[in-house]
């Protein structure tokens, strides 16, 4: 498990903000699950933890901005 900083990528980063409004909205639309709180576990437990403590355990850019 890596700890410490992550490595930026500005190509998801452009992507995450180019995600449109509209887009969430027809995948809200259609999965009523869409973007709930907990619904990742629900679907992949295992994924779900290693997420949580990688977030845990590193770093971003941003968070040593601020």
């Amino acid at each position: 498990m890596k700890i410490g900083a992550r490595k930026p990528s500005i190509k998801k980063s452009l992507k995450s903000c180019t995600t449109g409004k509209a887009k969430r909205a027809v995948k809200k639309a259609v999965n009523p699950v869409y973007g709930k709180k907990g619904t990742g576990f629900a679907k992949s437990p295992s994924k779900s933890v290693k997420n949580s403590i990688y977030k845990k355990t590193t770093v971003g850019v941003k968070d040593l901005l601020k």
